[in-house]
């Protein structure tokens, strides 16, 4: 590396932050570059980003707007910088995550080393048990309203190397490309999609909320994963006057929280006496509501506890429809094994956590269409779906591991079997 370099920054970094990127994948940004065609000329390619980077003259392009549907009908702003600007993002998120990462709160758990949703999701669900009341928080586009003043003065604060501040500046000042070709200057906000944001994101937040509920409630807990967060609170009152204050204090940091989406839920284990408004809540993909379980002894007893959510479970059947399996007569079944088990296997393992026997409907519709598959491929299966159903049955008993969903051991309405 050259002395006559403003900042240090090796090409070792820069190699690594390729290898990272190349990882996630991800979409071409406004220069319509893939990772594909970013490697034809890949040491070139690497150094033009190593050299900018270590002479202070590396300034971002801008970031290409992608809208993609939510599911209550509306639409979310992606943010898609190019294959280049991401290898630069990931070079300041290695420098910075190590030092701020050990700041914050033991319950942030999104996108950061060591954390997982799924640990978010258990410490709710023992929480639940706890506390009776839930104050489920739902922050006005986050990402796109973030106060880049005071994001800027936590990352200052933090960043031993300058150049981690410049660079952050100019990514957070780059302009947006809408989809018909405008650019639309940027004041606030940071793009979902960017590689450094959640990190960004997280900083952000251990400051406007985490340490500020620490020092000022420090009775209260809470799981936060980015911008989803839960708290939990021992009566009505003390939720209702949380959400006051949380509304406050995220107003003073430039955020508002949602009228509508944000709930006070009573987590409601049995109790007969009243109902309330609210008797369950979605986090993380799961959940979270009274359901009938049964002990280990065969006792049954009721228990607020997360399951797949209905939203979740109905992207996966959406998901096994589109890999149209009855259109594949040309593969074996261990070809659809090799194409799709490991995704199955992924969603078992994520929603097979907790109740697993709400995970029937997901499971049931891969079986249908393994069905429909059989009956296409096979000849003497046409017509005959009952017989081809059959078929599927005597096969998941010969070769019971040849897809993950057929090894699942469900339990029918028990709530503590996990993966």
């Amino acid at each position: 590396m050259s002395e006559a370099k403003p900042f240090c920054i090796s090409k070792w970094e820069v190699w690594e932050a390729y290898k990272r990127v190349k990882a996630n994948k991800g979409a071409a940004g406004v220069d319509e570059q893939t990772i594909e065609d970013f490697e034809k000329r890949l040491k070139k390619n690497l150094y033009k980003i190593w050299n900018r980077m270590s002479s202070g003259s590396y300034f971002p392009p801008p970031v290409r707007t992608v809208k993609i549907p939510k599911a209550n009908g509306g639409e979310r702003k992606l943010g898609i910088p190019t294959v280049s600007d991401r290898i630069a993002q990931q070079v300041v998120k290695s420098r910075l995550e190590p030092e701020v990462d050990r700041l914050f709160h033991a319950d942030s758990y999104g996108y950061r080393p060591g954390k997982s949703a799924l640990e978010a999701v258990g410490r709710a669900r023992e929480r639940c048990w706890r506390y009776d009341w839930v104050l489920d928080l739902d922050i006005k586009g986050f990402f796109d309203n973030i106060d880049q003043n005071l994001l800027m003065r936590a990352v200052k604060k933090h960043a031993k190397d300058r150049w981690n501040i410049l660079y952050i500046e100019r990514w957070l000042k780059a302009p947006t490309q809408e989809e018909d070709g405008r650019l639309v200057p940027r004041e606030k906000g940071t793009p979902q999609g960017g590689v450094a944001s959640p990190l960004l994101a997280n900083l952000f937040l251990h400051y406007a909320f985490d340490r500020w509920v620490a020092t000022n409630y420090p009775q209260v807990v809470f799981e936060r994963f980015a911008d989803d967060v839960i708290v939990h609170c021992r009566t009505e009152g003390e939720a209702l006057a949380m959400r006051k204050a949380i509304a406050a204090r995220l107003q003073n940091c430039g955020l508002e929280l949602h009228p509508e989406k944000t709930k006070i839920v009573y987590c409601n284990d049995d109790d007969q006496r009243r109902t309330y408004l609210n008797e369950k809540f979605d986090f993380l993909g799961y959940t979270f509501r009274a359901r009938s379980s049964m002990t280990r002894k065969g006792k049954h007893f009721v228990n607020f506890s997360p399951a797949i959510s209905v939203k979740a479970a109905q992207a996966i059947r959406t998901e096994v429809r589109s890999w149209k399996l009855q259109q594949r007569s040309d593969k074996a079944i261990e070809d659809l094994s090799r194409m799709f088990n490991p995704i199955v296997r992924g969603w078992l393992r994520y929603y097979g956590r907790y109740y697993r026997s709400a995970l029937y409907s997901p499971r049931r519709q891969l079986d249908r269409d393994l069905t429909l598959w059989a009956a296409q491929k096979y000849k003497k299966l046409r017509r005959h779906l009952r017989r081809a159903s059959h078929w599927l049955a005597r096969i998941r008993k010969r070769t019971p591991g040849l897809f993950a969903h057929w090894q699942m051991s469900v339990r029918h309405g028990s709530a503590m079997g996990a993966v």
